[in-house]
């Protein structure tokens, strides 16, 4: 069972590797709105981090095992190291057009959805599986932004159901 401490730790990893890789797209991208957008995407990674961290303080008792939480890091650290999931093996600068880098992100934010549902079956506490639902409607809120942003800056309607 993963406990609050595990999820919290994997939250912030996976935020703060999505905010690397948004990062890293701003320096080969030519469209400022684009870029922008990155920005508010990177900055986005950066406060949902800083929030999890906020949470963690909040919901991690005191009286956790420092052991258990150091080996739960170590163990998460070596499954996710530097990988974002659907971005691991992307090299962006052969990326062309806005849509393909778009649909990239709408894809890495599905995956951490995935992600984060994959585990809900191993969580066993009510307050976890909150913590998670919290997780998953922040990745939703970030799909949206890149599907309105498809939409509105490259004209660009996509299906709303996926």
């Amino acid at each position: 069972m993963f406990t609050v401490e595990e999820i919290l730790d994997l939250a912030i990893k996976i935020e703060k590797n999505g905010e690397k890789v948004y990062r890293d797209a701003i320096e080969v991208v030519a469209n400022a709105e684009l870029a922008a957008m990155l920005e508010w995407m990177a900055d986005e990674e950066a406060r949902h981090a800083e929030w999890f961290k906020s949470l963690k303080k909040e919901w991690v008792s005191a009286e956790a095992n420092p052991l258990a939480g150091e080996m739960s890091r170590q163990l998460f650290s070596e499954i996710i190291g530097d990988s974002n999931f659907s971005l691991k093996e992307v090299n962006f600068a052969l990326i062309r057009k806005p849509k393909q880098l778009l649909e990239l992100f709408i894809e890495f934010e599905k995956d951490s959805i995935l992600f984060y549902e994959l585990i809900q079956p191993f969580l066993d506490k009510k307050k976890t599986r909150e913590l998670i639902q919290r997780i998953i409607l922040e990745e939703h809120r970030h799909i949206e932004h890149l599907k309105e942003f498809m939409e509105t800056e490259i004209g660009i309607v996509i299906d709303k159901s996926g």
